[in-house]
């Protein structure tokens, strides 16, 4: 027998949360994916610093996943698991093609920012049902994306 949820927070809100937390999983486990895709994959002059940007950027990521779904479970909704749930709830483009090094990171800040934004839509709902371990933890990924955004648009600079 299942015994209630009883945090403070009703279980509408939870829902609603719970559903904002799988998109940004599902952003997340992408952009892991594709970060992961490149670190393999990178290749020309900037291949050292790149493949050691990347493996940081998802092994990073590897860790925020599992916060995410930890934080859905919390709330008592299922946390979504598959290729195909993530790619109906993700807003950003799997990459199925090969490109080059400066592409790649063109790509990655604008994954990265689109994280930002999805976590960014959920604030205020989380702070409206008074969900502060769920505003702490869209606030640190907001915190981490925009910098891997800021560091990525870096290394297009001339």
């Amino acid at each position: 027998m299942n015994s209630p949820i009883n945090i403070g927070i009703n279980e509408n809100e939870r829902k609603r949360i719970a559903a904002g937390l799988s998109r940004l999983l599902a952003d997340s486990y992408t952009l892991y994916l594709k970060t992961h895709n490149y670190h393999w994959n990178v290749t020309g002059w900037q291949f050292t610093t790149l493949h050691a940007l990347f493996e940081q950027q998802y092994t990073e990521l590897a860790l925020a996943i599992d916060e995410i779904a930890e934080r859905i479970r919390t709330l008592g909704e299922p946390a979504p698991g598959s290729y195909q749930a993530f790619s109906t709830l993700t807003r950003i483009e799997e990459e199925t093609g090969h490109p080059g090094a400066s592409e790649m990171v063109r790509n990655l800040v604008e994954d990265n920012e689109t994280v930002v934004r999805t976590a960014r839509e959920l604030l205020p709902m989380a702070e409206e049902a008074n969900d502060q371990p769920t505003v702490d933890l869209l606030v640190g990924r907001m915190q981490v994306h925009e910098k891997a955004a800021w560091m990525l648009r870096s290394l297009l600079e001339e």
